[in-house]
This record gives structure tokens, sequence and C-alpha cells, in this order.
């Protein structure tokens, strides 16, 4: 038998978890400790599977397969392909960083660690399953540590944040069940491989298709989010500890554009047709909004939320103009963003830390006192507006030509012009913050201030050369990416 790799990096955070809550005494170091151990060998193993996938091969590889609950046809049923491989990748990475970033945390750090790595798995369980019942299962393990680390490690109105998050979710998993169990109905499996092959929309009347097709995907729209059911994110960045906003905007809210190329589009292919128009106006929608609504914020952590409901209506352009290009783009954007805004949210808590400030009016000239985090910022806020060389202009490129030059929806090249308008607002309002917080007048109550220690230097230079790897040799995702969306093109 071949060794479990999934199973091993899917389980590897919550077994360490269980052996944090166990561990004799408290210790804070030795369980910090243990929570970086756990997360780094999932991370590494991740990487062992990035250099062994096979780029000529269609479908899932490394798949672990077995019958589960017979009766109604579950299986515990695991692989992963080109479009999720990239982000199991990047789970493990962030996850990883998370800890790093949450050294300092002094409350309850047992219970914190615990919830932060049952978290990890969680979202891990989504990118690997292949069993609708085991994807829906991860997809709801997330909500109680997300709760929890809210609630209890957060800031301002932080049981609010919570509880919002918290409803949002289940609003759209009870559409998502119903669905699944429609789709069952209908089928008469859950594996999600063999349903994206059996043409669903021919078989169905186009009435059972769509409604079983929106059902589902209102689900992902809410956690991408997409406007209008994205008023959550800006709550719960901000009010989150900064960890939980760097795995929040890192890779929960990729769960949702996942599951719309996965489940939605992959076994709809028809409905996804017919309907994307009207996805293609709501991406346009949410890019323009998102932007104008980050240009009004005073707050950082606010301003990045907002920053990353308009960066979300670009993949959702890519994925709902269905050419395999503008798919690739809308993969590696979600790559990308989570990597750049994961570095955005971590310089955020680097900044509150130092001065306990995040308001950007009562910033400035911060560079005197922090070069190194003013620096790594700037890189950070140049390459979320598209800067050439980073993986946000790579993502962006790709996206943007895949879009404008695809076949399926009328007028996309009006709505492709549109949406680029989201860049140029976006180089506005991150220049705008960059020169408030550091490179105004300086303020004699930030002298003093220390800049970033050598813990803190060693995670936010890794995020840098993640953005400055994908953006220089986009090619180390891409290739292996178009060949997780071939297949789902395939049905177009």
């Amino acid at each position: 038998m071949d060794f479990p790799y999934l199973s091993t990096i899917v389980f590897l955070p919550v077994i360490g978890a269980i052996v944090i809550a166990l561990l004799p005494g408290a210790n804070p170091r030795r369980i910090k400790l243990a929570a970086a151990a756990f997360t780094a060998v999932s991370f590494f193993l991740s990487l062992a599977l990035f250099s062994m996938f096979d780029r000529s091969l269609d479908g899932p590889q490394f798949v672990e397969q077995l019958s589960w609950i017979p009766a109604i046809n579950v299986q515990y049923f695991m692989g992963v392909d080109g479009l999720s491989l990239p982000l199991v990748l990047l789970t493990t990475f962030i996850g990883f960083v998370a800890v790093l970033v949450s050294w300092n945390i002094n409350l309850r750090v047992r219970e914190y660690f615990a919830w932060l790595l049952v978290l990890e798995t969680g979202i891990l369980g989504v990118f690997c399953s292949l069993d609708l019942i085991l994807f829906f299962i991860f997809w709801e393990v997330e909500l109680i540590p997300m709760y929890m680390l809210i609630s209890i490690w957060g800031t301002g109105r932080k049981e609010y944040s919570a509880i919002k998050f918290v409803l949002y979710t289940l609003f759209g998993s009870a559409f998502m069940l119903v669905g699944i169990l429609l789709l069952y109905f209908q089928a008469g499996t859950f594996d999600m491989i063999a349903l994206a092959g059996m043409g669903l929309d021919s078989i169905l009347s186009s009435m059972m298709a769509a409604a079983i097709f929106f059902l589902i995907i209102i689900a992902y729209a809410i956690k991408l989010p997409i406007f209008p059911f994205h008023t959550w994110l800006p709550d719960a960045h901000t009010d989150a500890p900064t960890a939980v906003s760097v795995v929040l905007a890192g890779v929960l809210l990729k769960m949702g554009g996942y599951g719309m190329i996965r489940v939605a589009v992959g076994i709809f292919p028809e409905t996804a047709h017919s309907y994307a128009p009207l996805f293609v106006v709501v991406a346009v929608i949410g890019v323009i909004y998102g932007a104008a609504m980050t240009l009004r914020q005073t707050d950082l952590k606010k301003l990045i939320a907002y920053s990353s409901v308009s960066h979300m209506g670009f993949v959702l352009l890519g994925i709902f103009a269905l050419s395999q290009v503008s798919m690739t783009g809308a993969v590696l954007q979600m790559v990308s963003h989570g990597i750049i805004t994961g570095l955005l949210f971590a310089m955020v808590g680097l900044v509150y830390s130092k001065t306990h400030e995040r308001s950007i009016p009562r910033l400035g000239g911060l560079v005197r006192q922090m070069p190194v985090i003013a620096v790594v910022f700037s890189i950070a806020g140049l390459a979320a507006l598209g800067l050439p060389g980073t993986s946000g202009f790579a993502a962006e490129v790709i996206t943007f030509l895949g879009s404008f030059g695809s076949t399926m929806v009328p007028g996309i090249h009006i709505y492709t012009i549109l949406a680029i308008t989201g860049v140029v607002l976006g180089a506005g309002y991150i220049l705008w913050m960059l020169r408030r917080v550091f490179y105004g007048p300086p303020r004699d109550e930030y002298n003093g201030v220390p800049d970033a220690d050598k813990l803190e230097k060693v995670y936010i230079f890794a995020f840098v050369a993640v953005i400055m790897l994908i953006g220089l040799y986009p090619r180390i995702l891409t290739d292996i990416i178009k060949v997780g969306i071939q297949t789902i093109t395939g049905g177009l």
C-alpha cells in the first residue's frame, strides 16, 4: 500500500492539536514549538507531494479511497489534481506561518494553538476531499475554531463578528447540503469525479440542474465572498487576531473559489455557461464596489479586507469567463492573493504591535523608526496592485487576458475592461495608504518604537520570496494548474 500522503498532511495538524491539549504542564514555549513542528511537517510533506506530482496525467493523484458509509454510498475519498494541489501547498505554508505570527500570544496559549491547528485540518480537508459528504463535513469543521479564535482572542466587537461569520456560513451551508442531497437523489453517488463525468446538465431537466447549481453555489459565493454576500468579511478581519486574519485572507476565502470550480462548474458546466453572464456582471460590480469602499477606509485592517472583496471579483471573473486561460489565472489569483494579503495582514499586525495603533490618520513617518517593516509592507502593497515581477501582476495579467479572449460570454471584452479599472483604483488606495502610514511627516509619539525582530523577519521575508518566485516564474504553478483546469473546461 502506498504511503497515505494526503491523510497525513490533512490530519497532522489536528493530531498536533490533540498532543498540545495533552501536553503536561503549561509551558507556552513548548506548546508553540509543538504547533510549529506539526505544521512544518505538514508543509514539507506538501512540498514533497508538489515535487512528485505528474504533470502529464489528468485526474486526481495520490488517491486514497475506501468505503465509509456503504448504506448511502459515502466514501473516504481523497485525492489532489492540478486545481487542488497548489491550494494544499498554500494552506500548509500559511498554516506554518500563522504559528510563527502567533508567537507572542500569551492568553490561553494551549487552547489558541489547538484551535489554530484544527482550523488548518478543516481547510486542508476541503481541498483534498473528492466525496461530497466528506467535503461538506470538512467545510463545517472550520466553523468552530474560527468562532473560538475570533470571539476569545479578537478585539473590538469580537463576539458580534464571530457570530456573524458563523451565521453567514451556516446560511450558505444549509443551501449547499440541500443541493448535495438533491444531487445524490438524482445521480445516486457523492463521488465528485463520477458526478463530473455524468453530463448531468443533459440528463436532468434544466430547472432541476439550475436549482441544484444555485443551491450549491450560494455557499461558495458567501465564502469567497462576492457582492452582496461580503458584509461578514470586514467585521471578521477587523476583529480577528492577526494570525487568524492571515489564515482567513490567505486560504479560507479560497474555499469558495475552489468550490465554484470543482463542484458548481465541474459538475454543471452547461448550467454554468448559461448563467455565466450574470456572474460576470456580479464580478465587475464586486471589483469596483470593493475598490471604492477601500478608498474610504481609515482602519488598516478594514482597508485590506475591502481590497479582498475587490480582488475576489477578479477570481469570479476568471472563473465565469469559462476559458482555460481565465480559469488558470483565477486559480493563480487565489494563490497569489493568499500570499500577498496574508503578508499584508501580518504587516498590519506588526505595525499594531509596535505602535498600538491601526488608524491611518494617526500614523505617519514610520519608515524612520521601522525601515524593514516599511519596505516589506511596501513590497506587499505594490504586489497587491499588480507590480510587474510580483505574483499579483502574473495572476492579474493571465486572468484578464483569458477573460478578454474568452468566447463563452457575450460582451466579455467590455466587462474585462471595466474590471481592469479596479487595478487603477487599487493603485490609488495602496499608494495613499503607504504614503500616509510610512512616508508622511514623522510623529514624535512613535520615536523609539522597534522594528521587526529576527523571527518576524523570517516569516515576512518568506512571504516576499514566494511573491517574487511566482511573479518571476509563474510556470511553477500554471503548468500544474492547467492540468486540473483542462478536465473542467473540457465539459464546456
